[in-house]
């Protein structure tokens, strides 16, 4: 038992320094964003990129720092709050750098996670209308990707909120799909423009018959329903040959 106090007390500890690091993070900008790729299988040209957040934390005896993982971090921010000025830093910033994009030329969109905090609990609609008007940035080049678990928490809010999201001209994805356990109906009900298939699914999809046969079923799902779909996780020219030979629209990964 004593064991275990120890071991629940060093874990909280760990867990409150982590929050206050990230705290600081946020005050010093130390917070980044990495922009993963995104192309059309059909013309192979670059459409987009997402967002994704990095932490590098500055430290003297590691010549000069290292990187959090956001499998690390983001748990915390989501249970201490913080998520909600994280993800508004991280729309905002990803906003200004596809408005550079534009005004350079670039037809090009930008993907941003929503987590089901900043759903729920802040006035999403608002703050990315408010966003997009402040940076120049068009709509139709703002795409916002969230989960399946959203629509399980509560369908009606999900629904309105989703439909004035899309009322500002933006696209909206679902992430990891394939991965959660809500309803298909909600493919049909809401105003859904991308279907993601989930990189666990590409990973080992050319030596696993189960993966490539669920990625196939995605996709052919995905063009029933008049909808796009992006796999992400696609790290070799292989995975794009399988993915180009069912038809999948799109691709993301550091290839």
């Amino acid at each position: 038992i004593k064991e275990y106090s120890e071991d629940f007390d060093r874990a909280v500890q760990q867990r409150f320094q982590m929050l206050r690091d990230l705290r600081d993070a946020m005050e010093n900008d130390q917070l980044l964003l990495h922009f993963q790729p995104q192309l059309d299988l059909k013309s192979g040209r670059i459409i987009g990129a997402e967002a994704l957040i990095r932490w590098w934390k500055t430290d003297s005896s590691k010549e000069g720092g290292y990187f959090i993982s956001p499998a690390d971090f983001i748990p915390i921010a989501e249970q201490s709050g913080l998520i909600l000025p994280i993800g508004e830093w991280v729309l905002r910033t990803a906003c200004e750098a596809a408005a550079a994009w534009q005004k350079s030329g670039h037809d090009m969109r930008i993907a941003v996670n929503v987590s089901g905090a900043q759903f729920y609990k802040s006035d999403i609609v608002a703050i990315t209308d408010k966003i997009l008007r402040e940076t120049g940035l068009e709509a139709r080049r703002l795409e916002l990707e969230v989960t399946e678990s959203i629509f399980m928490e509560d369908v009606t809010h999900a629904l309105q909120t989703l439909q004035n999201l899309h009322g500002l001209g933006i696209e909206i994805a679902i992430d990891d799909f394939g991965t959660g356990y809500s309803s298909l109906s909600y493919l049909r009900q809401f105003p859904i423009d991308r279907l993601k298939i989930d990189q666990s699914f590409i990973r080992n999809a050319l030596n696993n018959p189960d993966d490539a046969a669920i990625a196939r079923t995605i996709v052919r799902l995905g063009h029933s329903l008049n909808l796009k779909v992006i796999a992400e996780g696609v790290e070799t020219k292989e995975h794009e040959s399988f993915l180009i030979a069912e038809e999948c629209d799109e691709v993301q990964g550091f290839r």
